[in-house]
């Protein structure tokens, strides 16, 4: 895991803000959260986004600014901005400034607000709700202190709405594509994995016409990627007459 998220997970409770709960942050357009960073993270509205507004088919933008792996914990496949050079840039910095300004990622427009979703670890098949969502404020070592904000009012400036159903919707999909995987991963082959981590990334991220709204699409495509892992093997078949 990434340090900056593993330092996250690890203090969330004293992170954690309320919706209404007042932080202190301007931006000043300084371009340093657009370096040294390796945790731009996409979720498949960022990428139909993204590629909508650079006027790119979905797989095209994601092989000229992204790459993709297997998350370490989660073992679903994860998409990231590919930062270059030295310093690790946003490959979407132009001139200091965000090439795609009114359709960047979302982890983009909320800082230095964070979102997460805090579920039972018991129970990671249980239904995620608004009330399971957590938003957390970390220090964004840039701009200065002299705009006073509360979450609800910075998310509503940059359009995300509090209550978010794809935000819900995808995390609901990412957590039970994990439990599947996670058993999956004991009983299929390397290939067959590599399969259904393939089709996974493929119609959940690429899968897209941008002429066409986003929800009734991921809806349809969330559908059927569950509906064929559901369907996974994921116990070892027991001999006949073994033990």
């Amino acid at each position: 895991m990434d340090e900056r998220l593993q330092y996250i997970a690890e203090h969330l409770d004293a992170m954690t803000i309320g919706v209404d709960e007042p932080f202190k942050f301007h931006c000043d357009m300084c371009g340093k959260c657009c370096i040294n960073r390796e945790d731009i993270l996409l979720n498949a509205k960022d990428v139909y986004n993204m590629a909508k507004e650079l006027q790119m088919e979905p797989v095209d933008m994601f092989k000229k600014y992204c790459e993709t792996y297997i998350g370490e914990s989660s073992r679903i496949p994860i998409v990231r901005i590919k930062p270059r050079g030295s310093i690790k840039r946003c490959p979407l910095m132009k001139e200091h400034k965000c090439s795609v300004h009114k359709a960047k990622p979302t982890v983009c427009a909320m800082f230095p607000i964070g979102r997460c979703i805090q579920m039972d670890a018991s129970n990671r098949n249980a239904e995620i709700s608004i009330g399971n969502i957590r938003y957390i404020f970390t220090d964004p070592r840039c701009g200065d202190d002299s705009e006073t904000h509360t979450v609800r009012e910075w998310l509503g400036d940059f359009g995300i709405p509090l209550e978010d159903e794809f935000f819900l919707a995808w995390n609901q999909m990412i957590s039970e594509l994990g439990t599947i995987f996670h058993k999956g991963e004991k009983v299929l082959s390397e290939e067959g994995m590599m399969a259904a981590w393939n089709l996974t990334f493929v119609k959940i991220y690429l899968d897209y016409d941008t002429s066409k709204d986003f929800m009734p699409q991921f809806k349809e495509n969330a559908a059927e990627v569950l509906a064929v892992m559901r369907i996974m093997p994921t116990k070892k078949d027991k001999k006949k007459g073994g033990k």
